[in-house]
């Protein structure tokens, strides 16, 4: 099956990207501090800006704005997941198939990831929210501000949203939004 990718310069993006079988090891402190260097460093070979993420243990949401004149997310996602990969634990790498073994690959992540081009500020509002909404949906916590792997606080600090916002209330997302 061949996976066509939208190729928007300058655009933004919402991503999902899944650990191998979904093995829940993201947000163990050494991976934290693993997937932030990995971060780091492909923002300095490869600018772009994280406008919006959350980790959780078997998946990462976020947020991005490529810079004008590119559009190449694949190969920054290419460049996060193989800085990661190489580092992390061996613990942390199941087993793979044969054809991928060949490859040299390491069984960490899925092979593929998800993304949704933004198509406006209402979707871009959206799919911002359902980040920081996430943690609470999959029970992690009860108010994305107790969850410490987001930027939710950051934008708390701004003063876009209110320390209590997702609170006591369940928010509901339409099926366009978001991807698990």
């Amino acid at each position: 099956m061949e996976y066509r990718r939208a190729k928007i310069e300058g655009g933004k993006f919402f991503f999902t990207v899944v650990t191998h079988n979904r093995r829940g090891f993201l947000c163990e402190p050494e991976n934290i501090i693993l997937l932030r260097q990995a971060f780091r460093q492909i923002i300095v070979e490869y600018p772009f800006v994280i406008d919006a993420i959350v980790i959780l243990p078997e998946h990462i949401h976020c947020l991005w704005t490529l810079p004008p004149g590119d559009s190449d997310f694949s190969k920054r996602w290419r460049l996060i997941k193989s800085y990661f990969s190489s580092r992390c634990d061996a613990k942390y790498k199941g087993k793979i198939s044969a054809s991928r073994q060949k490859k040299g690959e390491q069984a960490v992540w899925q092979r593929r990831f998800w993304e949704h081009q933004i198509k406006d500020e209402h979707d871009f509002v959206r799919h911002f929210d359902y980040i920081h909404y996430n943690p609470v949906r999959h029970a992690y916590v009860k108010t994305p501000k107790d969850w410490r792997y987001s930027s939710f606080l950051l934008y708390v600090e701004k003063g876009v949203y209110d320390i209590n916002w997702g609170t006591g209330e369940e928010i509901e997302f339409t099926e366009d939004v978001g991807w698990e």
